[in-house]
Order: C-alpha cells, then sequence, then structure tokens
C-alpha cells in the first residue's frame, strides 16, 4: 500500500478522541501523538525540511497548541502533537489530509510502521 494512502488510513482508522473533561466542566487539551519510522533510505534532514514545511498550515489550524518532532536512537520517530480539545484535533487531522504542504512529508514515512493515539493531556510541566 502507497504511504500517504496507509497514513491516510491511520488517521481515519485512529481511536476514537479524548473525551471532554468533566472535572473542568471544558473540552480537556488532546494530545496527538504519532509514532513511525521513515521510509528507508531517507535522509532524516530531508524529512526535518518536509517537515517545517507544515509549519505554516498546522500553526494555522484552530485549537494548535504546539509541536514537537523526536527522534528515537531506535529510529523510531515520533510527532507530538498539543490541540485545545479533541475536536480542534480531528478537524484538523481532516484539514491537513487536504493540505498539499503535507504530501511530501508524509511520502516520507512509512506507512505500515504508523501508530496514531489521541490521548487527554493530564498533567504539564513547562
Amino acid at each position: 500500500m502507497r504511504p500517504i494512502l496507509t497514513l491516510a488510513l491511520a488517521f481515519a482508522l485512529a481511536p476514537s478522541l479524548a473525551p471532554a473533561d468533566t472535572a473542568r466542566g471544558a473540552a480537556a487539551p488532546c494530545v496527538e501523538v504519532v509514532t513511525f519510522r521513515l521510509v528507508p533510505g531517507t535522509d532524516p534532514a530531508v524529512f526535518i525540511t518536509a517537515a517545517r514545511a507544515t509549519e505554516q498550515p498546522l500553526r494555522g489550524q484552530p485549537g494548535f497548541l504546539r509541536r514537537r518532532l523526536v527522534l528515537g536512537a531506535d529510529g523510531q520517530w515520533t510527532d507530538w502533537v498539543e490541540w485545545r480539545d479533541a475536536a480542534s484535533a480531528q478537524r484538523a487531522a481532516e484539514a491537513m489530509m487536504a493540505e498539499p504542504a503535507f504530501g511530501p512529508f508524509m511520502a516520507l514515512i512509512d506507512g505500515a510502521s504508523v501508530v496514531m493515539r489521541h490521548d487527554v493531556l493530564s498533567f504539564a510541566m513547562d
């Protein structure tokens, strides 16, 4: 299966997004955590350049708070994106599938390795 199609399926089939934070009476911040490997032979510097090209459209999404892209010693990447709430994360995931800037970024990801989660942010330290 083509990497972009596989990644699109991962977005579509991701587990339910985080529930509302009933203790505070408001929607809880949602953290989207995507782990993956790059297509074999991909230069990490090329991947980071492609990731930088997604910055503007991602920042423009309502509810976007912050993003971290992390490379593990084992070659696994983690794309960590914090959203104001689960609804914002879901809308952005759908919008980014049609965003041209994400094409080159997603083409470098081994779609079969993608694992995506949407979780409630329960505690944070800055």
